[in-house]
């Protein structure tokens, strides 16, 4: 059934404020900001027209509800969410008790509304079942920011924020298509530890790989499929060394059951091989630190702290100083990098706790 928005949809999708920038930071436009001078105008030179978004602006108010904690990357989001909007004395952050149920949830989203908050951050637990409580919010004039689980209609959120699931499998198949070029590797097995195959993440992810891995001619000789635990990885990774006398490159589709991959690679003495993962963990990243792991490939935990950043600058009425659009955008999916021992240091501050 479609929704046609109502008028305060209507202000929240076209309502937008005058945005030009020439720097590296996120820039909102006032109606305080000076005129760029004539000369600065014909010169092209336009920075002053507009001023730091990350200066304090009115306060708004953010409802923020995630997932329940129960898993190291999900923990993440929630932290990052909080740790964020502390950054800034402008937004007074209003943070829900994370959950798996959907009913929980759209109570929760509900109670932001009557609040009659300034925007809302929502990772749903299930994305369509969020979707209506989603759209009555921005029927209220309330901007949603989506993150990482889509809802089901296009009118349930102002913007959306996700991972790219289907680029991991890409980042790491052509990883893969690397370390076989740089060791020379003739003919290699290739190995793929996956999550839940019934989710269409764990699908894109694997999809991603094998497409990435074609562009060298090769393709998944052995691949288990887990259930984003420390058990079941364990369990699966043994299997899997089991059936695989011999393997040159692993990828594992997530450091959290990679906790149990590691321990099985560990137990069965299996070393010969080059250990991908996926997501970002702080164990990982030590793991590559200590050259017992080649290399993860980032899922951001990131994307809850992105959506209110862009949360605070939507209920502004604020844009981006990198676009030429004058808006926030209405989709943002974030890249999915290649972390190794040359890039580590760098991404150290992104990584969580298993």
């Amino acid at each position: 059934m479609s929704v046609r928005p109502t008028t305060p949809l209507r202000r929240i999708l076209m309502g937008s404020c005058a945005l030009l920038a020439t720097t590296a930071v996120l820039v909102g436009c006032t109606s305080n900001d000076p005129e760029p001078s004539a000369d600065a105008t014909e010169s092209g030179d336009t920075s002053n027209a507009a001023s730091d978004n990350d200066a304090a602006g009115d306060t708004v108010v953010i409802g923020f509800s995630g997932p329940q904690a129960d898993h190291g990357w999900l923990a993440a989001i929630n932290s990052s969410a909080k740790a964020e909007a502390e950054k800034y004395e402008d937004i007074d952050f209003k943070q829900a008790e994370g959950t798996n149920d959907a009913n929980l949830q759209i109570s929760q989203v509900e109670t932001f509304i009557n609040d009659k908050v300034d925007a809302i951050v929502l990772l749903p637990t299930d994305g369509a079942a969020l979707t209506a409580v989603a759209i009555k919010a921005m029927e209220a004039g309330i901007p949603v920011i989506n993150v990482d689980r889509e809802f089901s209609s296009p009118f349930a959120a102002r913007a959306t924020v996700l991972g790219d699931n289907y680029g991991m499998g890409v980042s790491a198949g052509t990883y893969a298509c690397q370390i076989k070029a740089d060791k020379n590797l003739s003919n290699p097995v290739i190995a793929e530890i996956a999550g839940i195959d019934a989710l269409p993440l764990t699908q894109d992810r694997s999809k991603g790989f094998a497409d990435a891995l074609k562009a060298c001619g090769e393709k998944v000789d052995n691949r288990v499929a887990a259930e984003f635990t420390v058990e079941s990885g364990e369990e699966q990774a043994s299997n899997l060394l089991q059936a695989a006398p011999k393997i040159d490159i692993i990828w594992n589709h997530d450091d959290d059951q990679g906790v149990g991959v590691k321990a099985a690679f560990d137990n069965a003495n299996r070393d010969e091989f080059a250990f991908i993962g996926g997501a970002g963990s702080c164990n990982a990243m030590q793991w590559i630190q200590d050259g017992e792991m080649e290399a993860t490939v980032l899922y951001p935990p990131t994307q809850a702290a992105d959506g209110i950043k862009l949360a605070r600058l939507i209920a502004q009425g604020k844009g981006m100083s990198d676009l030429a659009q004058v808006e926030v955008p209405k989709r943002v999916v974030l890249n999915a990098p290649v972390v190794n021992k040359d890039n580590v240091e760098e991404y150290l501050p992104l990584c969580f706790d298993s």
